[in-house]
């Protein structure tokens, strides 16, 4: 049962990220009417949301970008920080959706950064836990529970950081019809395409979720 669970999550995991590829790429070839860079576009939300302390940087790779909480960094990659698509105007505005979320003291994002910490702490030693929680599981049951405790504060980050994306998705789309950043067609484009965004999130969380139950089984099945 599991296995074929695992093969379902896994099937939807790549469906869901090629068709965000699909998606993505798409826009990305669709030109902004506003003619506004994702850096201009990021720097315009900043401004309109009276946030005049975060750095917009460009970053390496593909589909990196990401908002940095700790240094106050809205990290574009190279295609999202110079284009000047569809595609570049939502990945920016979703990124500055999270500062604006820091700004705010927005709960979730807050539950989230203080659990880095201890998941950093853990996601270390997590691994070797359960392996050895595993090889001796009739001899020291107790190891491979405190591997499942540290597994499961893994499980909650994914399913906190979905309010988060949700939420940084909404704050962009938002902005950028009231700014009049996108069209009415490009608005139904950008919502799309963060919409496939935050799909991955859903399917990363109910994988681990579904590999934690996994270790709950063996741990809850050591009597037979």
């Amino acid at each position: 049962m599991y296995i074929v669970l695992m093969i379902v999550i896994m099937a939807a995991s790549w469906a869901v990220g090629a068709r965000f590829k699909n998606r993505f790429n798409k826009y990305a070839a669709t030109p902004l009417s506003s003619g506004l860079s994702g850096l201009e576009v990021a720097e315009r939300m900043l401004r309109d949301n009276d946030i005049h302390d975060v750095k917009i940087i460009s970053s390496e790779g593909q589909l990196t970008d990401h908002y940095n909480p700790t240094n106050k960094t809205v990290n574009l990659s190279h295609d999202v920080y110079y284009g000047r698509s569809v595609a570049a105007a939502a990945v920016a505005s979703h990124e500055v959706g999270h500062a604006v979320q820091h700004a705010q003291a927005y709960s979730w994002l807050t539950f989230r950064s203080a659990m880095v910490p201890a998941l950093s702490i853990s996601s270390k030693f997590m691994p070797w836990v359960l392996l050895g929680g595993i090889l001796t599981l009739n001899v020291f049951p107790s190891l491979l529970l405190i591997g499942i405790v540290m597994f499961a504060l893994t499980t909650l980050f994914t399913f906190i950081t979905l309010p988060v994306e949700f939420d940084a998705s909404r704050r962009a789309l938002a902005w950028l019809n009231t700014a009049n950043v996108t069209s009415s067609q490009q608005h139904t484009e950008a919502q799309d395409a963060l919409k496939w965004a935050a799909m991955t999130y859903v399917v990363a969380a109910l994988a681990s979720l579904a590999t934690l139950l996994y270790y709950v089984m063996i741990y809850m099945g050591r009597r037979d």
